[in-house]
């Protein structure tokens, strides 16, 4: 079984859109969240694909997928990711999400239920109004063109490179070099920093996330088996609304680790056991 990952390239509604593969079986997707790509899930593709056909994306925007567009909603991302999975002939795959991952994740799942074999939810935007001030500032008018001037230099890049990461780990010893400077290497492209602060906009505003975009009163409507995987000390998103979703799935399961807002990269053996399980287990109950 091969679980080497390949990245390869793939044209999605006339944007040429970056991703990885590996494994044979049942098709697994995995979405990244604001600021992120598809290397986040580097550390977990290759035991996810001893028993699934694994995809992972880079949004657009994100990593090395085209900049070329100027709508960053999460109503798009859900559009794209659907034509995503159709160009690659994908008619049904479980999802795992992190972050606006798991949002647009949650989104398909709602618009288009048949799509969607099992969902999972990594510390993911839609539970709730609160996230930290950190991104709620970036939605404010001039952040664009001020991220840009501050950013986008050497030393501009490695700064926002190692406050993200503060962010988003608990803690600072995990954060790993080549994950940090990925980072600060997409720092330097205007485009992915005019992604980073339009994501961040189309789904909060200076008071928090969007109305729109709360989806935890829907959640009993979902039907398919729902993961919800959540670091205790997440910076970003806080843990109580992973126990409010979890009390409105009527087939979910909790988890949760000593981590903070990106378990993948932060606990990633615990990420890939817990999803491992929980994939094989619904496939069994599924047949």
């Amino acid at each position: 079984m091969n679980e080497t990952i390949a990245q390869r390239q793939i044209t999605v509604a006339g944007l040429p859109i970056e991703y990885l593969t590996a494994g044979e079986g049942a098709p697994l997707l995995l979405l990244h969240g604001v600021g992120d790509s598809a290397q986040t899930w580097e550390l977990i593709i290759p035991i996810l694909a001893r028993t699934h056909r694994v995809y992972a994306p880079s949004l657009p925007g994100f990593g090395m997928s085209a900049k070329e567009t100027s709508d960053y909603s999460p109503e798009f991302y859900t559009s794209f990711i659907a034509d995503f999975l159709d160009a690659l002939e994908l008619k049904q795959v479980a999802i795992a999400g992190n972050s606006l991952g798991g949002l647009i994740a949650m989104r398909l799942a709602f618009e288009s239920p048949s799509r969607v074999s099992a969902l999972v939810l990594i510390d993911s935007a839609g539970l709730g109004r609160d996230i930290t001030l950190a991104l709620r500032l970036l939605t404010l008018p001039g952040m664009e063109k001020l991220t840009s001037t501050l950013y986008q230099t050497k030393i501009g890049a490695k700064v926002w490179a190692y406050a993200v990461s503060s962010l988003l780990f608990a803690n600072p010893t995990q954060v790993l070099p080549d994950w940090r400077d990925r980072l600060q290497n997409m720092a330097r492209n205007p485009g992915y920093l005019k992604a980073t602060v339009g994501a961040v906009r189309g789904g909060s505003t200076i008071v928090g996330q969007r109305d729109r975009e709360i989806l935890l009163d829907r959640l009993p409507n979902l039907a398919m088996p729902t993961l919800i995987i959540w670091g205790t000390r997440d910076r970003i998103v806080p843990a109580h609304q992973a126990h409010l979703a979890n009390a409105r799935l009527k087939q979910g399961q909790l988890v949760l680790l000593d981590c903070g807002h990106v378990p993948q990269l932060e606990k990633p053996e615990s990420v890939a056991e817990v999803l491992v399980q929980f994939l094989n287990t619904t496939a069994v109950l599924s047949r």
